[in-house]
């Protein structure tokens, strides 16, 4: 199924001017910086912007999906509950808004994230030095959608292999710890006479 029959696509806000300046009771918004192409999304340190030109198409909301158009990678992330209020989304982060029959928030970031998917970008991104996504390219991305449970089923095990992949690291860096407290142990020991040395005359 193509990527526009799953969802709603639409641009982020166009901003004129850099968007640096914390303002007083202005709107949240969400720039490149704030999702890394990790595909973690992070919300706790956006600008806030007087901005009077917003449109409600340019605002995200939890359930929403945030693509990253632009950059080495071109990946996703999903819109939690974290988000309290409206944020704006700034090019070239792209809003996917999906249709909740069809595919759900978590399972269409996923798959855009998969190395597949991931590959198919790869082949059809534009730039050199700043490599770009066109909606077109975007709106005709082929994707494989099983049924809302499926769906489900697949976001659970993926969270659970990476949740696995996290512990495996931290045991790794724990055991790392173990054996450097070890033999840094073992290394302050009293060196043992040699058997020349415990001879008496």
């Amino acid at each position: 199924m193509q990527l526009a029959r799953a969802c709603s696509i639409l641009s982020g806000y166009t901003a004129r001017t850099r968007l640096d300046e914390a303002a007083s009771g202005g709107i949240p918004a969400i720039q490149l910086r704030d999702l890394p192409s990790s595909g973690e999304l992070n919300l706790s340190r956006l600008t806030r912007v007087q901005l009077d030109d917003v449109q409600d198409r340019h605002l995200v909301h939890t359930g929403d999906v945030l693509f990253r158009s632009r950059g080495d990678r071109n990946t996703a992330a999903t819109i939690g509950p974290d988000l309290s209020e409206g944020a704006v989304a700034v090019l070239p982060l792209m809003i996917l808004r999906p249709k909740p029959d069809i595919v759900s928030a978590e399972y269409l970031a996923w798959v855009i994230n998969h190395p597949k998917t991931q590959r198919f970008f790869d082949s059809v991104a534009r730039g050199t030095k700043l490599r770009m996504i066109s909606r077109a390219s975007l709106e005709h991305l082929e994707l494989d959608i099983p049924d809302i449970e499926t769906q489900r089923k697949i976001v659970a095990i993926a969270a659970l292999a990476d949740r696995e992949q996290t512990l495996s690291v931290q045991a790794a860096g724990l055991r790392k710890e173990l054996t450097s407290k070890i033999l840094g142990d073992r290394a302050k020991r009293p060196r043992r006479p040699a058997a020349t040395e415990r001879t008496t005359k």
